[in-house]
């Protein structure tokens, strides 16, 4: 069911992942610049005294955004279970009937993902339909480049949680809610979403599996 037997199996199939979005996020300072006719003496708060941190899932299938869901902040694989076993149904209610029946699920191999608990939950959930270390397609290890969340998601989500300082975990929390309403309202976006897959699925064949960004 590569892209090129069937264009539309990008449309079912759940891709996932979890991220843990932390009050400073990431901070480069060769991407910031302030100017001025005498020195500024700007200043930019890296460090805080006071740290905390969301750990997020989400998904992307069809023309939804599935979540965000708040997880417990380590996830092992009896936390992970119980989020499929007693949480993901509901999260999937909006989804048409249809392509909840014709879905699939892909995650990578974290160890959370590979408990035996987990495995036999999908097996029995989505048999024959689920992508990931120990099923019955494998999911390439460290392959971020391939996965909706990492190369769009995330950035989106951090760009936005990120824009103004947060001071609480509950303003950090709202902010990421906040940016996915943004993302399921944006008319067109997981179509785009989509093709770019295409591009790198294709781009990453052409290299045999090598880096491949600069093709994109």
């Amino acid at each position: 069911m590569v892209p090129a037997e069937n264009p539309q199996f990008g449309s079912i199939v759940l891709f996932f992942n979890e991220a843990q979005i932390t009050r400073n996020g990431i901070f480069n300072t060769h991407n910031s610049h302030v100017w001025n006719d005498e020195n500024p003496h700007a200043r930019h708060v890296r460090g805080h005294q006071q740290r905390f941190s969301v750990n997020i899932w989400a998904g992307i299938v069809g023309d939804s955004l599935i979540g965000p869901f708040v997880l417990p902040p380590n996830l092992n694989g009896n936390a992970y279970f119980n989020f499929l076993h007693d949480n993901l149904t509901d999260l999937l209610e909006d989804v048409p009937l249809i392509l909840r029946n014709r879905i699939w699920y892909q995650h990578d191999g974290a160890p959370a993902h590979f408990s035996q608990a987990v495995r036999g939950y999908l097996d029995e959930t989505y048999p024959g339909r689920w992508i990931g270390r120990g099923g019955p397609v494998s999911w390439p290890p460290r392959s971020p480049d391939l996965t909706s969340l990492d190369y769009f998601l995330w950035g989106y989500l951090k760009s936005h949680v990120y824009y103004t300082p947060v001071e609480t975990v509950e303003e950090l929390t709202a902010k990421i809610f906040e940016a996915c309403e943004l993302v399921q309202n944006t008319p067109g976006i997981f179509e785009r979403v989509r093709q770019n897959m295409v591009r790198r699925c294709n781009a990453c064949i052409e290299v045999e599996g090598r880096h491949f960004e600069h093709l994109l």
